[in-house]
């Protein structure tokens, strides 16, 4: 799979189940990363002239839930951070696994799971397990 940079890409998750007013009632959203806002990106090492991502990124801020403003039921937060939870075990950057396309997250802090769903680049593929 393509290997995921801070160039574009996006990672989503279904469902995001929020709390949403009046009531509050427990609604699913859909939930959306976008990779270019991560934080922690390995910027000495790049992919098609953008720096790569490895387990220790992550993306400080989600949307799609933005309704369900009294929290995740898992999580309790709206809009909280993405992180991948597995990556490529044999090919380490600046010690982590490196993540790629299909790779899978855990979304707003706690609350849904997801994986990333559109490619950074579309010239470094990561062929490990």
């Amino acid at each position: 799979m393509f290997a995921n940079t801070q160039r574009a890409g996006m990672a989503f998750a279904m469902p995001d189940v929020c709390l949403t007013p009046p009531g509050p009632t427990p609604i699913p959203y859909p939930n959306f990363a976008a990779n270019p806002m991560a934080v922690s990106a390995v910027y000495k090492v790049l992919f098609v002239c953008a720096p790569a991502h490895n387990m220790r990124t992550k993306v400080p801020m989600t949307n799609g839930d933005n309704p369900g403003i009294t929290g995740g039921v898992l999580s309790r937060s709206v809009m909280s951070t993405s992180r991948h939870t597995m990556g490529a075990r044999k090919v380490l950057i600046k010690g982590a696994p490196v993540t790629r396309l299909t790779s899978p997250t855990m979304q707003n802090r706690t609350n849904a799971r997801g994986m990333t769903v559109a490619p950074s680049q579309t010239k470094v593929l990561i062929l490990a397990p």
